[in-house]
């Protein structure tokens, strides 16, 4: 004979694993995917401006994971790569978001006012750095390393996820001659074309989550 309370207590581990089993599905539903809605977000700039994706309905959009202290950003930026894909793009009215996952006292953590600093220091410019300290839009888009890059196209939909480029270095040297993924899918998706390479992995130091 099973006694009530035993009734009880399995009735709440069943409950547990029910609401456990949910949480895994929300989380993995809300994982982006290549040729899915790309989730909305709000984040204030190192400039003190709100920013958020909605306002970009009908542009392209790039989102450039970013890190100060890894040599892997560093590779990109003290060439001058990063920066130069920037004013490129940018001028063509892609809306390009730098954004600092890293969290207090981790590395790649930034006041806004040293973010800018760096920013006119390696002459960068992108349309804003987003300050993500709490790992919000990070989590969001399963970042995983920086530099780590996203494209979204005008109908808000993800063309591209992961690595800059096909060469997983540090070294300056190899961005001659590397295939560059996000100006090949920015390419070919502004010619009308499908995107070759929609997905790569990403290369380079972890996002420095809070969690």
């Amino acid at each position: 004979m099973v006694h009530n309370s035993h009734l009880s207590t399995l009735s709440s581990w069943t409950a547990a694993l029910l609401l456990s089993a949910a949480g895994l599905s929300l989380l993995a539903s809300a994982q982006v995917k290549v040729g899915a809605p790309a989730p909305d977000f709000q984040a204030t700039a190192s400039n003190g401006k709100t920013e958020s994706l909605d306002q970009f309905k009908g542009k392209y959009v790039v989102l450039e994971w970013h890190n100060q202290g890894c040599p892997y950003t560093r590779k990109h930026y003290t060439s001058g790569n990063m920066q130069a894909l920037q004013k490129e793009w940018t001028a063509k009215g892609v809306v390009w978001f730098t954004v600092i996952s890293s969290a207090p006292g981790e590395q790649g953590y930034v006041t806004a006012s040293q973010e800018n600093s760096y920013l006119n220091q390696m002459h960068a410019d992108p349309t804003a750095a987003l300050l993500d300290f709490q790992g919000k839009i990070g989590h969001l888009y399963s970042a995983k390393t920086t530099p780590q890059m996203i494209v979204i196209d005008p109908a808000g939909k993800v063309i591209y996820d992961g690595a800059i480029d096909n060469r997983p270095t540090s070294d300056v040297e190899d961005i001659k001659g590397a295939k560059n993924y996000v100006n090949e899918a920015l390419t070919e998706a502004m010619a009308g074309k499908p995107v070759t390479t929609s997905y790569t992995r990403p290369y380079g130091c972890s996002v420095k989550y809070a969690d």
